[in-house]
């Protein structure tokens, strides 16, 4: 397949005068811009809906913490950090972020640009569809987002084909800014500024793949850095490249890089097996794609590719 699938994007009709010269209310009350609400998706302790903004008469994407989490203060300090981290990059391959609010129960919400699309792991059920051109852009892609934040001083810390989206024009976008670490100000500490849950390595899974439990754990820890997994508070963006890496890998083979269906397995895995190149699993690879890749998954940060920039430069080479 030579193009990504053709995407059916809702039918707005054309616009009107009557649509773009209405006048606002003298006095509008926010409680009353957002309206005609719908879920596309809930997680684990957030809501994602599309509603209609009645200011601006646009359709739009509105995320909030569901009612059990709302009160909750490390939840609320992780959504105005995704709200603002997301507003604050400013790239073509990062969703805009258009507001930051309470709504009329005194509940945080954020509403950014509502994107139709495909998720790369949606794309890898299926990558036998897809030629390793178009894997290789969506990588290139998401390290340009990637080495703009680092330049910024942010880590996503949660890269995963879950958290990138592919649009209906082609865009790349990395998604889910929630677990971004931000640099501190040298007058904080980390307990100050990272509101994290520890990993948990007695925690089990269920062995059936469909479960809801296993899909949790290959969208997160199948895909974190060993230091991000041991917690080391000086991670740093060569933890994200480790994450990409991991995607590359599952692109290039259809696996990914760690054994195990239980939580202390996989953590095992990460931090003391070794990786076998995809050449071993996959034949004809390309030798600079398994190059780059494997200097990717380098246990030890200094030994890795040390920017996503240089990723970049890498992947255009082939």
């Amino acid at each position: 397949m030579s193009e990504y699938p053709k995407f059916k994007l809702p039918d707005a009709g054309q616009f009107v005068l009557e649509q773009t010269d209405k006048d606002l209310a003298p006095k509008p009350d926010p409680n009353f811009r957002y309206m005609y609400f719908t879920t596309i998706a809930k997680g684990g302790k957030s809501l994602i809906q599309s509603c209609k903004d009645l200011h601006l008469n646009r359709t739009i994407c509105y995320k909030t913490l569901l009612p059990e989490f709302a009160n909750d203060e490390i939840e609320q300090k992780r959504l105005l950090r995704e709200a603002r981290v997301s507003a604050m990059l400013q790239h073509p391959n990062i969703v805009p972020t258009y507001e930051l609010g309470r709504n009329k129960q005194g509940h945080y919400y954020f509403t950014m640009k509502l994107v139709h699309g495909y998720t790369l792991r949606e794309v890898l059920d299926y990558r036998e569809r897809y030629d390793l051109t178009q894997l290789i852009n969506i990588i290139i892609q998401v390290a340009y987002a990637l080495d703009y934040a680092h330049s910024m001083g942010v880590i996503h810390r949660d890269v995963k084909p879950e958290n990138i989206l592919i649009g209906p024009y082609g865009e790349i976008l990395l998604l889910d800014w929630g677990l971004a670490k931000v640099r501190a100000a040298a007058s904080q500490s980390a307990d100050e500024t990272e509101p994290d849950q520890p990993v948990e390595p007695t925690q089990r899974v269920d062995e059936d793949p469909t479960m809801t439990g296993y899909q949790k754990l290959q969208g997160t820890l199948f895909y974190m850095s060993p230091e991000q997994i041991q917690r080391d508070p000086a991670i740093d963006g060569r933890s994200d490249i480790f994450s990409l890496g991991v995607i590359l890998y599952e692109g290039l083979t259809g696996r990914t890089t760690v054994e195990g269906d239980q939580i202390d397995e996989v953590i095992d895995s990460i931090l003391h097996h070794n990786i076998p190149k995809p050449s071993s699993i996959a034949p004809k690879i390309p030798r600079l794609l398994e190059e780059a890749t494997m200097k990717c998954l380098q246990h030890n940060p200094s030994e890795r590719i040390q920017t996503a920039g240089e990723l970049v430069r890498l992947l255009k080479q082939w």
